[in-house]
């Protein structure tokens, strides 16, 4: 065979590997961190829907039709976010957009979904995305109000006073420490030290030096990694044994890996993925926690992440206002999400309004702790 020819049947025979969709498929965009700094986040997100994608569409679709996912990567950059954006909408024409991944690439491009009016649902946590409410855009991730009420709850049972917070200066960072900063006091503790730190920092022992003379009784760090690991091993360098608490954004195997033996012991609020097998047999999440972590693993052969749940969240719920409301139509999926009640995903049990586009609460969190390297549920 010659050159041509077998350049010919190479293409061939990589087309038959593209998945083919139907003319009249449904198109989901998906702007995602599968590279950069919050692959993290990104690389288990995009897995999520590519499996849920086929095997909805193995399953024969919804309301009879196939469902086209279509993902960029925006490597962690804030602009390739916004290009992705305008492609998605502009030339994709999709009907509606999961992701982004990071809470300032979503807050960057969120005002192209109200402008073209396609529902963006979002796989970041920050308040700002959803309050106050923009009536197309939703997210799935639990909120940062939700995560410190839980650990305030818990530091006010141990009877701590005086709380230091320590937060990354990004925008998932600085929108924790808003709510921290509103929380702290009107829970009726004291704020004894406010320290931020740079998205690559890779030391943090200045800061913590301040905060160990400030006297706090805990410390609450918020940011995702890598530099929530660094302030754990941090604290164990600097002999440190004031209680430190993480955000859900360190909620992955990922910073257990990172942070070594001085994630021993720490505590957060996570959702109940990364403890599945301790949810109890009658919870309403129980059954979806469990297909996912099945699928994932078999697909992938590898473990599951809160981040990947967060899209699969996302896309369970689409499916969901599509199927329900019997139309992929933009603004009829925009309407049927905030007609969602009581819709369990792994992330959470959802109740969507036009007053509510996060749909959880603070029970959608419980608090774990780090044990031998594991998680394990305090409650």
């Amino acid at each position: 065979m010659n050159a041509a020819k077998c350049v010919i049947a190479l293409v061939a025979f990589l087309l038959t590997c593209v998945p083919a969709f139907a003319a009249d498929a449904i198109k989901i965009g998906a702007i995602l961190s599968v590279t950069g700094p919050a692959s993290f986040l990104g690389e288990p997100e995009k897995n999520t829907l590519i499996m849920l994608q086929d095997q909805l569409n193995a399953a024969g679709g919804v309301n009879g039709q196939q469902v086209e996912v279509i993902v960029y990567d925006d490597e962690s950059d804030v602009n390739k976010c916004v290009m992705a954006a305008k492609k998605l909408l502009d030339q994709d024409q999709v009907a509606v957009v999961i992701g982004p991944s990071i809470s300032g690439n979503t807050l960057a491009i969120s005002k192209f979904f109200s402008s073209a009016e396609v529902p963006l649902v979002s796989c970041a946590a920050a308040e700002k995305i959803v309050r106050p409410v923009d009536p197309w855009v939703f997210n799935t991730p639990q909120l940062d109000r939700h995560a410190v009420t839980r650990i305030l709850q818990d530091a006010k049972a141990k009877g701590y006073s005086r709380l230091a917070i320590l937060t990354v200066s990004d925008g998932y960072g600085q929108a924790g420490r808003g709510v921290l900063k509103e929380l702290i006091p009107a829970q009726g503790f004291e704020l004894a030290a406010d320290e931020v730190y740079g998205p690559k920092d890779t030391d943090m022992t200045a800061q913590l030096t301040k905060i160990k003379g400030a006297g706090a009784d805990a410390i609450i760090c918020w940011g995702t990694n890598p530099g929530p690991a660094v302030v754990a091993r941090n604290r164990v360098q600097l002999g440190l044994t004031v209680p430190l608490y993480m955000s859900h954004g360190v909620a992955s195997n990922k910073f257990i890996e990172l942070a070594g033996d001085a994630a021993e012991g720490l505590i957060l609020p996570a959702g109940r993925l990364v403890a599945v097998e301790q949810v109890p047999a009658d919870h309403p999440q129980k059954a979806v926690l469990e297909a996912y972590v099945e699928g994932y693993t078999k697909t992938y052969g590898t473990q599951i992440s809160s981040f990947g749940g967060y899209a699969h969240d996302a896309f369970a719920l689409v499916m969901e206002a599509i199927a329900k409301g019997g139309s992929a139509k933009s603004a009829d999926i925009r309407d049927n999400l905030e007609k969602i009640s009581g819709f369990a995903g792994t992330s959470g049990v959802y109740t969507y309004s036009p007053e509510n586009h996060n749909g959880l609460d603070e029970s959608a969190f419980i608090m774990v702790t780090i044990e031998n390297g594991a998680w394990k549920a305090l409650n």
